[in-house]
């Protein structure tokens, strides 16, 4: 009897989740993620925009923790925008070696800087167009310095958010970061979505890991297909 109850319980709870609407199932996500993580801040440390600029770029294939880790000495060695541009990029590179692609990104940092003096002043620019023409700079990094930085609705499609979106059902299980941030952007709250992308992010690491997401204990399985669909 038990036994029958939970098959009739489970048929019905995945029978609902699959008729929600993408836009309901968001909604129930933004308030499930702001009650398991209701400080929703970056993991990356800065002082002021530039430096969150070159933290970014550095945490591409690379943890934040070991970014937080270099950048320190970077910051104190290279106190401005002014400085950076001025500076040799193997001496960045020796500074930023454990980040990996140092030389790529060292060769951004100061190209990057040297833009921001020319192009827009000194100062980091408050919009994704002009954010992706710095060297190194691709969108899921603008979204995050428009939404951090100056407020700004903004989806930052890093890998956790792709991969759990998709699991979701927010998204159609594109693995495109352009495709994600377009889908969620019409269904996220536009004064949500930032604070979101970040809680999504503390997610992925805790609970709604790559390869063994812990379903069982996840705050959002009730409405989550993925997790339906384990049934």
């Amino acid at each position: 009897m038990l036994y029958c109850v939970r098959y009739v319980y489970t048929v019905i709870t995945t029978k609902r989740v699959k008729l929600m609407t993408k836009k309901q199932r968001a909604v129930l996500a933004v308030e499930a993620m702001k009650k398991e993580y209701p400080d929703a801040v970056c993991s990356l440390e800065s002082a002021n925009p530039h430096e969150l600029l070159i933290a970014v770029r550095l945490s591409a294939q690379c943890t934040d923790a070991r970014v937080n880790m270099v950048t320190p000495e970077l910051f104190s060695k290279y106190p401005s925008i002014e400085a950076f541009a001025q500076a040799d990029p193997d001496n960045i590179a020796d500074i930023i070696h454990s980040c990996g692609f140092y030389k790529i990104k060292s060769r951004d940092i100061v190209l990057m800087c040297q833009m921001l003096l020319e192009r827009f002043g000194g100062k980091v620019p408050d919009t994704i167009e002009q954010l992706v023409t710095l060297p190194g700079v691709g969108r899921k990094t603008a979204n995050l310095i428009v939404g951090d930085v100056y407020g700004k609705p903004a989806v930052v499609a890093d890998t956790h958010l792709i991969r759990i979106s998709g699991r979701l059902g927010l998204t159609d299980g594109t693995k495109d970061p352009l495709k994600v941030e377009i889908q969620l952007r019409k269904i996220l709250p536009e004064n949500e979505s930032n604070d979101f992308c970040h809680r999504i992010v503390l997610h992925g690491r805790a609970v709604c890991t790559a390869r063994s997401p812990k379903c069982d204990v996840c705050v959002m399985r009730e409405f989550c297909r993925h997790a339906s669909n384990l049934n």
